[in-house]
């Protein structure tokens, strides 16, 4: 039965005719909207402890003013003439022309989610998991979740991942929010980030408290000298795929990190960014593999699945274990059960590892396509990034002005992201990041296209 609101006053009598005012003002209202099949007569009477006799009068006094329909077999329902006009939504002026092309980085291709795959998980889910696992999960999550991810970031990843050192978080945000609030606790007042940097995760920092300190990054990735000169004794790096230049931290300066984190006790966060899909070059292991005492390894099933799902983890070191259960309890009591034991089933099942494969594959074919659009449309520009991720590094040709070719690009419907909103202090040529996931290999040669014509010297007039 749907239930229904309708306020009633029993000292003041006739309840019948109460009935009726009430569901014509919450049908006048919007409230009950066009096509809504009211309850039973019977039910409705029951809900609101009245004689369905009032009830039966109400529809029909309704159905004869025209508020209500009744027609045998499909119920009774709201007509459309008589609710309240829906409110036109105020137009936003930042999107007077409608993107047509979004090249929003970060963002995956959210029509290939596996969702024939993640339903038969759910389902079996649904099928098999005791009473227990729809009480209040615990702050570290699900256990069988941990235990298939200790495995599978293992294989994976080269992680040194046991079961209690890993919480299951709402993403990879709520996992820095979580780190940041512990460094504050243990008195690590000041997190170095990579500059350039995400601006969005810069402000989860500074919103606890955190001062921000920045470490230019080159071709090798963060630069370890650099940071031990700012004095912080936490930093957070992306060194599978590096955002936004595309950088893989080299060899080298992973030794450096690690080295540097031993000297001067100094914790490294490492976000695992776009680690999952990789196409001209040999998989990295993670840095938690090489120190894990002095890294904190945050990933997520948003780049492989869907944002949506936030869904991801935490591996921490001992220290920190204690702190982060307490903050993670006092955030949400714990992370969502049902979804934590349907990825342990797609884990186990191997459909996760196929998904990430024909990702893979779904992927490439993207990225290929915009490489060769911007070849042929744009050949003075310079691209980065290009062996891994869901998004390119794009340098545009010398001289040309960076704010004005994103704002004609967005005139004529094609959303990129510039660099000047992530750099801190790092200086560098003009510069667009292409996220290439969520749209087909034609229309991204349409929207590269779209982009070569924006394409504006400084100086030049936008017209």
């Amino acid at each position: 039965m749907r239930e229904l609101l309708v306020h009633l006053d029993r000292s003041a009598g006739r309840l019948g005719a109460q009935v009726q005012s009430g569901l014509r003002e919450a049908i006048r209202s919007g409230r009950l909207p066009a096509g809504f099949r009211m309850p039973s007569t019977r039910a409705l009477a029951d809900s609101l402890d009245v004689s369905r006799g009032m009830v039966v009068d109400a529809y029909e006094q309704l159905v004869a003013e025209g508020y209500l329909v009744s027609r045998h077999g499909s119920g009774t329902r709201v007509t459309a003439a008589c609710t309240a006009p829906q409110p036109a939504a105020a137009p936003d002026p930042g999107t007077a022309v409608p993107i047509t092309h979004d090249l929003k980085p970060g963002v995956p291709d959210l029509s290939a989610f596996p969702r024939s795959a993640w339903v038969a998980a759910t389902r079996h889910v649904l099928n098999t998991a005791p009473h227990r696992a729809l009480g209040y999960p615990g702050p570290s999550g699900a256990g069988e979740l941990r235990a298939a991810l200790a495995d599978y970031l293992g294989r994976v990843r080269a992680a040194q991942a046991r079961p209690e050192h890993i919480v299951v978080v709402n993403g990879v945000a709520q996992g820095l929010s979580l780190v940041s609030q512990a460094l504050r606790r243990l008195g690590r007042d000041v997190l170095a980030v990579e500059d350039p940097s995400s601006d969005r995760q810069r402000g989860i920092f500074t919103t606890h408290g955190l001062a921000v300190a920045y470490a230019p990054t080159d071709a090798e990735g963060v630069d370890v000298a650099a940071l031990a000169r700012t004095g912080a004794r936490a930093v957070l790096v992306t060194p599978a795929h590096q955002y936004p230049t595309g950088v893989v931290l080299s060899p080298r300066r992973r030794a450096a990190l690690v080295a540097w984190a031993r000297t001067h006790d100094g914790l490294i966060v490492e976000d695992d960014y776009d680690a999952e899909f990789r196409y001209d070059r040999d998989p990295v292991g993670c840095l938690q593999g090489l120190a894990p005492d002095r890294v904190v390894h945050l990933g997520s099933t948003s780049k492989a699945l869907a944002p949506g799902m936030r869904l991801g983890w935490a591996v921490l070191p001992a220290p920190l274990i204690e702190q982060i259960h307490d903050l993670k309890t006092n955030a949400d009591l714990g992370s969502a059960t049902l979804p934590q034991l349907t990825l342990v089933r797609m884990l186990a099942t191997g459909a996760y590892e196929r998904h990430l494969r024909a990702m893979r594959a779904h992927y490439r074919a993207r990225r290929d396509a915009v490489v060769e659009a911007l070849a042929e449309h744009l050949p003075a520009a310079r691209v980065h990034g290009v062996a891994a991720g869901i998004h390119l590094y794009v340098e545009l040709p010398p001289g040309s002005d960076e704010s004005a070719t994103v704002r004609r690009a967005g005139a004529l419907g094609v959303r990129v992201e510039p660099m000047a909103g992530l750099r801190a202090f790092a200086t560098g040529p003009p510069a667009v990041i292409i996220g290439y996931a969520g749209l087909s290999p034609d229309r991204l040669r349409e929207a590269v296209r779209l982009l070569a014509r924006s394409v504006l010297p400084a100086g030049a007039p936008p017209g």
